[in-house]
């Protein structure tokens, strides 16, 4: 068969247009389809000292604790005693109990690289490098993945993160000859930057409110035997204390701090004290059981008072003092308790000085619920003089509760 040109070129031209569209097709197919998926790394490796192995993501170790994840157990908490060896696919961090300072400097030269733990010892194998010097699993604090690491150290949360702490409620309420009632509760705050302990602190944001409101009431009546009649009775009760403090760390133990105070006892007829200072101070006492700091401060005051039907106006106090104050916290498996003290003198009116003490213990109840119980102590040296009834220079309070965990999620 004899083609012409023309027909040859037809051909070659249409031939052409089918590779095309082909070529087209193909490049859409293909840029059509998506990427292949990552491939999932590595499961890191625990042998227990019985020989069981656990395949999954080792997490953390923490004074000596170490959590493990696995798909089907969840997180798995052993002390190194029980682990023959560990073998990690991700960089760590080792942070030994030997370095003292624990901030930007010192986290640059710390040892970090896939972790492989034989015979009681840590060792770090950088990513480019000879591995770092076997270290043993006593010396071995903390040992943290590289993230975490590089985001307590270089990074600070917004102001609303990073709040741990406890909401407590409670009431009583009565109905018989009298009826009353009584409303507690408290919200207490903490933030602390960096958020983890396995970090020297360097500033502290913390606020607590308190407060208690009740009342009894009883109706007017009528003696039948003298027909005399008995006014009705109205008694009310109210206490708040609201306080907010800042701390500035300059030495993992030392710092400055910036404060307020507000409160109000209708009991002790003051209206409304406020408290304004600046002080120094000091953790003496910090580990994974109980702290304990002390403070000062040098602070302005100011206390207004009520006025009761037949007393005499008391005019307001302005005073210059100070804060001198211990703070204590314990923890245990079975309660936490908490103790604060404080102690206000006044300089410039020797004899306007107060001063408080709360006393709380949490007990575990559900997991973030705990039950409450606790006192507020508190003195008042100079309430107002003439109210009817005399009014008592000491005011105490218990109250009973459920508290709720407030957790952050930094």
């Amino acid at each position: 068969m004899t083609l012409s040109i023309s027909s040859f070129l037809a051909l070659c031209c249409k031939a052409a247009q089918v590779s095309a569209v082909a070529a087209f097709l193909g490049a859409s197919v293909y840029a059509a389809a998506p990427p292949a998926p990552a491939p999932n790394p590595a499961p890191d490796v625990l042998v227990l000292s019985n020989g069981d192995t656990l395949h999954g993501k080792f997490v953390s170790e923490i004074a000596g604790k170490v959590t493990f994840h696995t798909e089907s157990l969840g997180d798995v908490t052993l002390a190194w005693d029980k682990i023959k060896e560990l073998h990690t696919a991700e960089p760590f961090t080792v942070l030994d109990k030997t370095v003292k300072l624990r901030g930007k400097r010192a986290v640059k030269n710390l040892p970090s690289g896939r972790l492989e733990m034989t015979n009681q010892a840590v060792t770090v194998q950088p990513v480019n490098g000879a591995p770092a010097p076997p270290i043993p699993v006593a010396d071995a604090a903390y040992v943290v993945d590289q993230s975490t690491l590089e985001k307590e150290v270089y990074h600070e949360p917004s102001f609303f993160a990073g709040w741990n702490g406890a909401a407590t409620a409670g009431a009583t309420l009565v109905t018989a000859t009298q009826n009353s009632y009584t409303f507690s509760g408290g919200l207490g705050l903490v933030r602390v930057v960096p958020s983890v302990s396995w970090l020297d602190s360097r500033n502290r944001t913390s606020a607590d409110f308190s407060g208690s409101f009740g009342r009894i009431t009883q109706p007017a009546y009528t003696i039948p035997a003298t027909g005399a009649t008995v006014a009705a009775e109205n008694i009310k009760s109210s206490i708040t204390h609201f306080d907010a403090e800042r701390d500035q760390y300059f030495s993992p133990r030392v710092y400055a701090l910036g404060q307020a105070a507000f409160d109000h006892n209708y009991s002790q007829d003051l209206g409304l004290q406020q408290i304004y200072g600046g002080g120094i101070g000091w953790t003496l006492i910090k580990d994974p059981k109980q702290v304990l700091d002390l403070k000062g401060t040098i602070q302005y005051e100011k206390q207004s008072f009520l006025t009761t039907p037949g007393s005499t106006p008391s005019p307001s106090q302005n005073l210059i003092g100070s804060t001198f104050a211990a703070n204590y916290v314990r923890h245990s498996k079975l309660f936490t308790y908490t103790q604060v003290l404080g102690f206000i003198p006044a300089y410039n009116t020797p004899s306007a000085y107060s001063a408080t003490e709360t006393d709380t213990f949490a007990f575990p109840a559900y997991k973030n619920l705990s039950f409450s119980a606790g006192t507020l102590d508190t003195y008042l040296n100079d309430p107002p003089l003439g109210a009817e009834p005399p009014t008592k220079r000491n005011s105490f309070q218990f109250t009973m509760g459920l508290s709720y965990a407030i957790k952050s999620k930094y």
